[in-house]
């Protein structure tokens, strides 16, 4: 009788099969159709015990219960390990999956491509770099080296690692490299920080004739975002028009991130307003794009719209409006929206709330109250973050004092970070202190500590191209450096004098003109207006902040030029036009 039922014909649990259907992936009916399972002899039918553990899955069931539902069974067979791996997989149970994936070893059945492309995702998923090199020899091992969808796996796996090295070879090496490999790649580049590389890539994969998807997409808006390739971003939504692609929450925020970032939030919000069904993602999307902006009056009148009308915030939402009325100065309004995070949504502030709440007050002046606000967070110590915040804020008002005991504390918990020197050395030489500045300089030497390399990059022709302090690798320099001197000359006609004290912490006193004239988002200036029409505006990204000469001699710049620069820094944008910028100077 036994024997029978485990060969049993899937026709004669038709009954069963329907009742599965009907409970779905729902635990309690799926639990009352197991006992029916059960009661009617059919407990060790191995089709009927893996379509419950299907809906078992999607249903997200306790691991215990879905384990026992597999020991139930004497003997799986090759089905069942591939429909468990693939399906804990597919549900995010990589645990599960790999847990599944051993027993499969040791039963001695071998894997499918589908089967190792479901563990290799498992162990992308669960950061485990060592099982997924052995998993990649079980490949090779087996023969499945040059399957597309397990290379494809791999692609995914080592990008997530940040092993970019390994996945391009992989990727090279592919003799079918599908939509799905070339997303995975260009994923990679995007997700670690190498969005040029990923604009590369889709640029070979447009040349090759491989038609991109959405996945594609939402990569590639990513990547000029990070970039501010507002061309190349621009063309990929007229592309997403032109060939009918559902605008879809994912695609939507891809794109309103990519406008604002790259300094067009108007357009950001049409994005916002066409997309049908927001998702809590779009909403903070929007909100940070106008709080980077500085429009924090927009930011907080779309926040009490999303109260009323949207999601439930969350606490990147609170990150978000928080940090624009810090930007915008509203004071007042944010510490409404602070209180409101315990007292109407019942959540707790973390780090990044409590950075927001330092940087509001500090940079509107309230440095007693920032500070006292730090002093009250009597739980723990601190995070470093808020006590860079009101370092910042300590500069910015020029309370030297409090700066320096700010600084001093930051260093004894973190004294490996090379920022903190840095801004110490600021505090410094801010207040006339050049004996402390050679002594912070002289221990920065000592542990070997390098100030942070800063670079700018700006998108001419949908074409990026990157420029550091005192760069001289592009092919043009000397028509650069001609143009930024002369460019210079009229400024200081114009009224600019170089804010010397901005580099007293990084190079010795007859090179500080040098260093300031030659600073990266200058270079990408004078490249830009030597390579766009007149009237045209000048985008550039900076992966620091700006510093206090670079802010001064733009806004010259741009009276001198006749044009409007728009500059995305580490912290927020600055637009400026007419010999003023957008920040008002709060930044």
């Amino acid at each position: 009788m036994e024997a029978k039922q485990l060969h049993q014909p899937a026709s004669s649990h038709s009954p069963i099969y329907h009742a599965i259907l009907q409970a779905g992936p729902r635990l309690k009916p799926l639990q009352q159709v197991h006992a029916r399972i059960v009661i009617t002899g059919l407990g060790r039918s191995r089709s009927l015990i893996t379509k419950l553990l299907s809906f078992a899955y999607a249903a997200t069931s306790p691991i215990t219960y879905t384990r026992r539902l597999f020991l139930s069974i004497p003997e799986p067979d090759t089905f069942l390990f591939h429909s468990l791996i693939t399906l804990t997989s597919k549900f995010n149970f990589p645990q599960e999956s790999l847990l599944y994936y051993r027993r499969m070893i040791l039963a001695n059945i071998s894997s499918t491509n589908y089967t190792f492309s479901a563990v290799i995702k498992s162990s992308a998923d669960l950061r485990t770099f060592n099982t997924g090199e052995t998993i990649h020899c079980h490949v090779l091992i087996c023969g499945y080296g040059l399957d597309s969808y397990v290379q494809a796996a791999l692609v995914s796996f080592y990008a997530k690692w940040g092993q970019l090295w390994i996945a391009r070879k992989v990727f090279d090496k592919m003799p079918e490299k599908t939509v799905v490999a070339w997303n995975s790649m260009i994923s990679g580049y995007e997700q670690n920080g190498f969005g040029k590389e990923a604009i590369a890539l889709f640029y070979l994969m447009q040349d090759l004739g491989v038609k991109p998807d959405s996945t594609t997409f939402v990569s590639l808006l990513s990547a000029c975002a990070q970039l501010g390739a507002v061309g190349l971003g621009c063309w990929v939504h007229e592309y997403i028009v032109r060939n009918c692609f559902d605008l879809n929450v994912v695609l939507g925020t891809a794109l309103i991130n990519m406008y604002s970032r790259c300094g067009n939030v108007s357009k950001a919000r049409e994005v916002f307003d066409s997309v049908e069904e927001k998702n809590i993602v779009a909403w903070t999307a929007m909100i940070s794009g106008y709080g980077m902006h500085g429009h924090g009056s927009q930011a907080i009148e779309l926040f009490s719209e999303m109260r009323v009308l949207g999601p439930r915030p969350n606490n990147v939402t609170f990150v978000a409006i928080l940090s624009a009325c810090a930007h915008a100065g509203l004071v007042s309004e944010g510490r409404q929206i602070f209180a409101s995070m315990r007292q109407e949504y019942g959540l707790e502030p973390s780090v990044e709330h409590q950075v927001c709440m330092v940087d509001m007050l500090g940079r509107a002046g309230h440095l007693n109250e920032a500070y006292q606000f730090i002093r009250d967070m009597v739980s723990k110590e601190p995070a470093p973050a808020v006590w860079t915040a009101m370092l910042g804020a300590c500069k910015m008002h020029k309370d030297f004092d409090l700066g320096v005991e700010v600084a001093e504390h930051l260093l004894s918990i973190q004294p490996e970070n090379p920022g903190h020197y840095v801004m110490l050395s600021n505090i410094y030489a801010l207040a006339g202190r050049m004996d402390r500045v050679e002594k912070v300089r002289n221990i920065m030497i000592r542990n070997r500590l390098k100030k942070e390399v800063g670079y700018s990059t700006i998108d001419v022709d949908q074409k990026i191209y990157l420029f550091s302090m005192g760069d001289k690798s592009h092919p043009e320099t000397n028509e650069i450096y001609l143009y930024l001197d002369e460019l210079m000359s009229r400024c200081r006609e114009a009224g600019y004098v170089p804010a010397s004290e901005s580099v007293m912490h990084e190079v010795e006193e007859e090179e500080k003109e040098h260093a300031l004239r030659y600073h990266s988002e200058k270079l990408a200036i004078a490249f830009g207006l030597l390579k766009t029409s007149p009237g045209v505006a000048i985008r550039i990204v900076k992966n620091l902040r700006m510093c206090e000469d670079c802010h001064t001699a733009i806004k010259h710049i741009s009276v001198v030029s006749n044009r409007e620069i728009n500059i995305r820094d580490r912290l927020r944008f600055h637009h400026f036009k007419d010999g003023s910028c957008s920040c008002q100077d709060y930044w």
